[in-house]
């Protein structure tokens, strides 16, 4: 077995690549931006590396690769699924591995004690694959933090240059992160990369879609053809600001991004169909009845009466989006602007109810991402480039 050096040159999906003890750990957010916002929450999230996989070309039928996985765990509530690593030959699914031994950080969310076991490193090992020249992609799990120690395989692997397919950079919430999909490639935005022929930048942030400065900035920074905001249910459950600022902060954050891509296609979705916050404002919470029974379910801890005082909903959302784009359109032809729930509405609930109350099942994702591959990158899309204005 040869010995390859992670280089940048083999990681697609990761803003930054930072050098650890043990390796290297893929970061979906630079280090100015962590900086700047000291939030435990983010700081998980930007580390799980969603959407982040090796690329490389090789005839090798052995390949070995060295992980030290972090994994968060809740005090009271069940813990998630052991994360997936994807492994793709030419486009198409041939491997499956998860990974044992690692870190796992338990956190009290009643006390805020946190506290940390450290685990040994883990090696996957995918056999048998065929021998021909191949391109080889090695999806990293998109719920845990996946630090590289290690790759090895029994032929040489080359970087692969850039195959010409549009660069599609979406931000959203735990949602576009992936929660409760079936595996890194089986999420939604990684679904409807593949299907519209797009090389996916996955910024997508569990719990913090938030409108924050800063990401407006590393979106404006970031080189991209296509650019996609899905924004909302994080403002909700984090009850984090009414109406009057949500207006202004809507517009800043696109004209941060229009700084940078002043004619990039530029597509603000809207929430999917989520009854506990429809009519119903944050912030969100655990459902304790549901956790005393073995079950991880969310709740709506507002009153509906607090709307008139300006408290946000997701229909309040969608509304005032959707009067922003139409606004903004005059001026920016290239702002288009897709209801959420087209992607997922009420009586894909009443097929494919969401299993906690907030997050899609794989069986949604992978109806969302379809959706959003057509609406998007179909014949006559929304992040197609076009002359004649806005759409939506």
């Amino acid at each position: 077995m040869n010995a390859t050096s992670i280089a940048p040159a083999l990681v697609r999906g990761a803003l930054e690549l930072e050098t650890t003890a043990r390796g290297l750990l893929p970061h979906r957010l630079p280090a100015w931006a962590r900086q700047q916002c000291p939030d435990p929450q983010l700081a998980m999230a930007e580390s799980q590396p969603s959407g982040v996989r090796l690329v490389f070309q090789t005839t090798a039928t052995r390949i070995e690769l060295d992980v030290a996985p972090t994994r968060y765990v809740y005090a009271g509530v069940p813990p998630r699924p052991v994360g997936i690593y994807d492994l793709r030959i030419d486009g198409r699914l041939a491997a499956q591995a998860s990974a044992d031994g690692g870190d796992v950080i338990t956190i009290n969310m009643a006390t805020g004690a946190v506290s940390r076991h450290t685990g040994a490193l883990a090696t996957l090992r995918f056999a048998d694959l065929p021998g021909h020249a191949k391109r080889v992609e090695i999806w990293l799990p998109h719920n845990e933090t996946t630090e590289l120690a290690g790759l090895r395989s029994d032929a040489p692997l080359e970087s692969v240059q850039s195959d010409g397919r549009p660069v599609w950079l979406h931000h959203g919430s735990s949602i576009s992160h992936g929660s409760n999909g079936d595996s890194p490639t089986a999420i939604w935005p990684a679904l409807a990369a593949r299907l519209g022929g797009m090389e996916l930048l996955n910024l997508g942030f569990s719990g913090s879609a938030l409108l924050d400065p800063f990401m407006a900035r590393v979106i404006r920074d970031t080189p991209a053809d296509v650019i996609s905001l899905k924004l909302g249910i994080n403002l909700v459950n984090a009850d984090l600001m009414r109406l009057r600022a949500f207006g202004p902060a809507v517009h800043g954050f696109l004209d941060t991004i229009r700084d940078g891509h002043p004619d990039t296609p530029l597509l603000v979705v809207s929430p999917i169909h989520c009854p506990i916050h429809e009519d119903t404002p944050g912030p969100g919470a655990f459902d304790t009845d549901a956790l005393a029974v073995g079950k991880l379910a969310f709740r709506a801890t507002g009153n509906p009466t607090e709307r008139q005082a300006g408290k946000l909903t997701l229909t309040v959302i969608r509304d005032e989006l959707r009067r922003i784009v139409a606004q903004r359109a005059a001026t920016d032809p290239q702002l288009r602007y897709l209801d959420g729930m087209t992607l997922y509405g009420p009586a894909d609930f009443a097929e494919l109810p969401l299993p906690d109350r907030l997050h899609p099942d794989g069986a949604s994702h992978r109806r969302m991402g379809e959706r959003f591959a057509q609406r998007a990158f179909g014949a006559d899309g929304l992040l197609l480039p076009t002359a004649s204005g806005a759409k939506g």
